[in-house]
């Protein structure tokens, strides 16, 4: 309000209007929000979060235990043929193709370690009293284990083309592993293969 003194105009009580200025400012920070405005640095602070966790004991603990489920998971799927839920590896095309395959024949080299193992305990029981029959033995298993090899020699060279034919040579090139992992499925019993045969029974060949 201005008031006019002697001739000259006098603004009347400017620290009155500045406070009841800062007074509804005041005011509106605090009824905007129901709370006063932080202020910036007070708001990245609290959005800061620490890169390395607190206690690095029980965040690796944490992650094992997260690892080890997924395993569980993984192994559980291949007892149970569950493709969806086994590693990646194990769900490549041409892995199942081989699997297939492989679980589809007959394979000589599939009994050789049972075979082994009961002609070296029976060798320990007739080596004192007949050493000949050991012997005779010895080669016997020599002998099988030459037709397992060639067994798997034959079953891989066919293999190989089915699968250059059907997935190209990706398939089978020396980062797929695939002779690797037929000759290895061979060697092992059927009914104890993981992943779990499709089929309970052979015969049944991959298309």
């Amino acid at each position: 309000m201005t008031w006019k003194l002697g001739g000259r105009k006098v603004d009347a009580a400017p620290d009155a209007v500045d406070d009841n200025a800062e007074g509804h400012n005041d005011e509106a920070d605090m009824t905007g929000k129901g709370r006063p405005t932080p202020k910036r640095r007070e708001a990245e602070r609290r959005k800061l979060h620490p890169m390395v966790p607190t206690n690095r004991k029980a965040s690796a603990k944490e992650a094992k235990k997260r690892i080890r489920q997924q395993e569980d998971a993984q192994y559980d799927a291949m007892r149970s043929g569950d493709l969806a839920h086994m590693p990646v590896s194990e769900r490549l095309p041409w892995r199942v193709y081989i699997r297939d395959y492989v679980d589809a024949r007959i394979n000589v080299a599939e009994f050789f370690m049972p075979v082994a193992f009961a002609v070296i305990i029976v060798s320990m029981l007739l080596a004192s009293t007949f050493p000949k029959a050991t012997s005779i033995l010895l080669l016997l298993l020599y002998v099988y284990l030459f037709a397992a090899i060639i067994d798997i020699f034959l079953m891989w060279r066919k293999l190989k083309r089915l699968l250059i034919a059907k997935f190209g040579e990706r398939s089978v090139g020396k980062g797929s592993r695939s002779a690797t992992y037929a000759w290895s499925r061979c060697l092992q019993i059927r009914r104890w293969r993981l992943p779990k045969p499709k089929y309970g029974k052979r015969g049944h060949w991959p298309d």
